[in-house]
């Protein structure tokens, strides 16, 4: 099995740090990269892919150093988060024209079968510049796998995709990662990963924020103060009534409504519906004030 190891990885494009000091070890099965967009995770995965030379630490594919180390592109498959597919190429050829540069003994049933697994076998002789941004993420997809690669670096493979796509496109990641594939995808959104990763790494401003199982980082994510704000038909009597609740840490009347900090989010959100009910006050509006990915990712670090 092939694993790519990360040991005090750093990147820097003159004065500014892209990638900071980063440990990991990622292994057989899915493994997502969660942050917000600027966090590092394209520079990341281009340097896995051997395609950026780590400013400090050490790199190694299979136990090599990814970067001017030509062969590890027989195991790797990458899909960069730009564009990079000819439109004047029906999607076959593209796919064939990759596995001859792969070396594939048979191009044509190498890049069938390829194509086959992200369902474009109907849409294959059209030209790209006609294919949708979803088509041409999947025909992309199968150029990156039309040589069988033990590894697949895919950065926000999931974009311009519709939900059925989208779903074909996680249950072909699942299936392959559970056969022993190395696989890491990055995305900006949480169910993405959720939906496809036991494992992911959470990346924040270059540097690792949280690493490991995804169910343990969810809770953590969850169980961090939030903010919301409350409209109702009587703002002042709902906030006297939430202070002392066990879930609510503070409460403020603003001109756009109760401002209410608490502990758990689930708890809140649960709570405020009965006691209004009990109060008899009509609830108009609930929203969460600090939801984005950059607030989670904070919070991570400051943990």
């Amino acid at each position: 099995m092939t694993s790519v190891e990360l040991d005090s990885v750093s990147h820097w494009y003159g004065n500014v740090v892209a990638v900071n000091d980063i440990t990991m070890t990622i292994g057989p099965g899915v493994t997502g990269l969660l942050g917000p967009n600027g966090a590092g995770k394209s520079t990341l995965l281009h340097m896995i892919g051997g395609f950026l030379e780590p400013s400090r630490g050490r790199l190694t594919v299979g136990g090599s150093p990814s970067w001017r180390n030509p062969d590890i592109y027989r195991q790797i498959g990458i899909i960069t988060e730009r564009d990079s597919a000819y439109g004047f190429l029906a999607g076959a050829e593209f796919v064939r024209a990759t596995a001859r540069l792969q070396g594939c003994p048979d191009p044509a049933a190498a890049a069938r079968r390829a194509i086959g697994l992200v369902d474009m076998v109907g849409p294959m002789n059209r030209r790209i510049s006609t294919y949708s941004k979803g088509m041409r993420q999947r025909i992309r997809v199968a150029a990156a796998l039309v040589h069988d690669p033990e590894i697949l670096l895919l950065d926000e493979p999931f974009n311009g995709m519709d939900p059925r796509q989208r779903l074909h496109m996680m249950d072909l990641l699942g299936r392959l990662g559970a056969q022993g594939r190395t696989i890491v995808f990055s995305s900006h959104i949480l169910e993405e990963v959720e939906q496809l990763s036991g494992t992911i790494q959470v990346m924040v401003a270059g540097r690792l924020a949280a690493s490991g199982d995804f169910r343990a980082i969810r809770r953590l994510m969850t169980s961090r103060p939030h903010v919301f704000v409350v409209r109702s038909g009587d703002d002042r009597r709902l906030g006297a009534a939430l202070i002392g609740r066990p879930a609510v840490n503070g409460v403020e009347l603003t001109p756009k409504g109760l401002q209410v900090r608490a502990s758990d989010y689930g708890a809140f959100s649960a709570d405020i519906a009965g006691l209004a009910r009990d109060e008899g006050i009509r609830l108009r509006e609930l929203l969460p004030a600090d939801e984005s990915l950059e607030s989670v990712f904070a919070y991570l670090v400051t943990s």
